[in-house]
């Protein structure tokens, strides 16, 4: 686990983003019966875990992608923190509707992106993956080049890890699942005896806990 990985988990626990419920799981929009909840919009709120998620994207961005001429965020969690970083980096942002809009010009891009310009994408929250890919999609059939998706934090299911792959589209996060729970045992917010079952949970999010 990088500090960074660990600095962020830290951070989403402390200010509740994300909590852990092995005995009473919650429930999902879309049915699956999870340990986790995470609610990254909670960041907004507090400017110092706002600040170290913008170092840590500006600094990835730096690092694997200094060629990006445009930030990019999706709707609406991603927006926020594209700004932030947009302007971390000196780079214009635009953001990525989940659909196109219903009147006026119906855009699904908001903002000015030309032609051939390479993009970064920003996402919070990591789960299928299916929404973020669709979000860098949008990017490349508007003419723009999607670089990656960078986001908060990550569930690492199989799936969403798939999705990326098949896509063509890489993926950085500043945190994830694994360090999650390492973090949150040390922060004794989990029992010893939790992290088998957890670990194991997202192995099979779908189906462990209708066994």
């Amino acid at each position: 686990m990088s500090k960074l990985e660990q600095d962020i988990a830290s951070a989403l626990l402390s200010i509740g983003a994300v909590s852990l419920r092995p005995q009473e799981p919650y429930t999902w929009t879309s049915g699956i019966r999870s340990p986790i909840y995470c609610d990254n919009r909670l960041t907004m709120s507090h400017p110092n875990v706002r600040e170290t998620i913008a170092n840590g994207f500006a600094a990835l961005i730096q690092e694997y992608y200094p060629q990006a001429d445009v930030v990019a965020g999706t709707a609406t969690a991603g927006i926020p923190h594209a700004a932030w970083v947009a302007q971390k980096l000196g780079l214009p942002m635009i953001y990525v509707r989940d659909k196109a809009k219903g009147h006026g010009k119906q855009n699904l891009i908001e903002g000015q992106l030309a032609p051939g310009q390479k993009v970064v994408v920003i996402e919070d929250l990591i789960s299928t993956g299916g929404s973020s890919l669709k979000a860098a999609q949008a990017v490349n059939e508007a003419g723009g080049q999607a670089l990656a998706v960078l986001a908060i934090f990550s569930y690492q299911f199989e799936k969403a890890e798939e999705a990326f792959r098949a896509g063509g589209i890489p993926l950085r996060t500043l945190s994830n699942y694994t360090a999650l729970l390492e973090e949150a045992l040390r922060a004794k917010k989990i029992r010893p005896e939790d992290v088998a079952a957890l670990s194991a949970w997202r192995l099979q999010p779908e189906t462990y806990y209708a066994k």
